[in-house]
């Protein structure tokens, strides 16, 4: 049975904007931020997921840089893996930055139509998590995602 675990992508207000990121009841800004490896992980360990599913991709395509959070550092201490207890309120993120591909991939519906650079984002976060992303979405749309692997 696949076990698909949702991994959200977005970055700040203007990210917010474009990902529609407010609660659906309350209309209330939802807090964003990178994609963090280090708690990705960690929730595909204790989840049993066998697979992932990136969302809202599209959100980052103006960018020349995307952050990601890769670590955590405590008390001066680099850590790769999820604190835990008093060590989690303590704990400030430890960002890399990839490349971004800066053009619109709303209408991708293949991983052949990705940009290089979104095709190396989607495998580098695989690499790191430790699990294959199957679906992407690249818009808003229930229809706006591709399944990698698909060529």
């Amino acid at each position: 049975m696949e076990r698909v675990l949702l991994l959200l992508k977005c970055l700040g207000k203007r990210e917010r904007e474009a990902g529609g990121e407010y609660g659906a009841a309350t209309g209330r800004p939802r807090r964003v931020g990178p994609f963090d490896i280090v708690a990705s992980r960690y929730g595909v360990r204790v989840q049993g997921a066998t697979m992932l599913a990136l969302t809202k991709l599209d959100v980052m395509s103006y960018m020349d840089k995307i952050p990601v959070v890769t670590a955590y550092n405590i008390d001066g201490k680099i850590t790769e893996e999820f604190p835990m207890g008093t060590d989690l309120d303590k704990a400030t993120p430890v960002i890399e930055y990839v490349d971004g591909w800066k053009c619109d991939i709303g209408k991708c519906r293949k991983e052949s139509e990705l940009p290089r650079e979104a095709y190396n984002y989607i495998k580098y976060l695989e690499e790191k998590v430790g699990s294959p992303i199957k679906y992407v979405s690249v818009g808003p749309e229930r229809d706006d995602y591709l399944t990698m692997g698909e060529l």
